[in-house]
């Protein structure tokens, strides 16, 4: 008898769990809708879905066939992204974007604004040996963000990891201001559409 109440009670526990945790994913999306309405931050979104790691060995900026692309899911979640933002009426004051194709195809398919590539925002990935650099330069750039509006900068997931210490699924967007210190703080987020 005590084996089947223990089990009751985890499942009641199971339930629960999941009831605050989709609670905490709802008010975290909120808090990011909340303050992209607002303006004045700045949405950092990952690239839509690209299948593999990295880049093939010999990849090239100037060459988008040597680099890893868009899938169609990646090039359907980011105009999924785009259409959503559009309909929440969400004022782009600037778009920057890794060099990558990748980036670049993302920041074009979400379509809020003319996208400009902002080398600070470049793979960490691929590039260990300036990560910390990266890092910092896109600090900086977040930093000196004020608006009016919100800028949108689509990178890579590690460039996010090292900026926010979230590691978002593709075509995800991270919402984050600048505190008082020059600290990055992380708003909310917003999940990547559906996949299908």
């Amino acid at each position: 008898m005590r084996r089947g109440l223990d089990a009751a009670a985890a499942a009641r526990a199971l339930a629960l769990l999941f009831l605050i945790l989709t609670g905490t994913a709802r008010a975290d999306e909120a808090a990011a809708w909340a303050a992209l309405r607002q303006g004045g931050v700045v949405a950092l979104m990952r690239h839509g879905d690209a299948p593999g790691v990295g880049d093939p060995s010999g990849w090239r900026l100037d060459d988008c066939k040597t680099q890893r692309n868009l899938s169609e899911q990646g090039r359907a979640e980011a105009r999924a992204v785009g259409v959503r933002l559009r309909a929440e009426r969400i004022a782009f004051a600037r778009v920057l974007s890794s060099p990558w194709c990748r980036c670049l195809d993302t920041a074009a398919l979400v379509d809020v604004g003319p996208v400009r590539i902002d080398p600070t925002f470049a793979n960490a990935f691929l590039l260990r040996d300036r990560r910390e650099a990266l890092r910092e330069g896109g600090r900086a750039v977040i930093a000196a963000w004020r608006g009016p509006g919100v800028l949108l900068v689509v990178t890579h997931g590690e460039n996010i990891h090292a900026l926010t210490g979230q590691s978002p699924a593709p075509a995800e967007v991270v919402v984050v201001t600048t505190g008082a210190d020059g600290t990055l703080r992380p708003v909310g987020t917003l999940p990547a559409p559906e996949r299908r």
